[in-house]
């Protein structure tokens, strides 16, 4: 069974690759063509579900980044904002991946301190 830092490491590279496996075509087709973009995105009532469902998850995704970064003290966990810019199936796993990283060296920490 992976560890928990691999699972969202993996989750993360696939979350990046996938989405790029279909975009990077539309971009070396159109260009970077936004009304065509929109319009394609908007096309038909499935598009539509799709595109909601995916700017619903990137405003939890926003929302839950910074507050649990605040909360665990997680200095560069809003960083992971920037994988939006690919899609929220880079940025959550992205982040998820970090925080367990972070929780891991702290709990470290703590277990040093404490056999000290």
């Amino acid at each position: 069974m992976p560890s928990a830092r691999s699972l969202y490491l993996a989750l993360a590279l696939c979350g990046a690759a996938l989405p790029l496996y279909f975009f990077i075509p539309f971009l070396l087709a159109s260009g970077l063509d936004l009304p065509l973009f929109l319009r394609a995105l908007w096309a038909n009532a499935v598009s539509r579900f799709f595109a909601m469902d995916v700017l619903v998850s990137a405003a939890v995704t926003i929302a839950f980044t910074l507050a649990e970064s605040r909360r665990i003290g997680m200095r560069h966990g809003p960083w992971c904002l920037l994988g939006l810019c690919v899609g929220v199936s880079l940025a959550l796993p992205l982040f998820l991946w970090l925080r367990q990283r972070h929780l891991e060296t702290q709990s470290a920490a703590a277990h040093q301190a404490a056999a000290a």
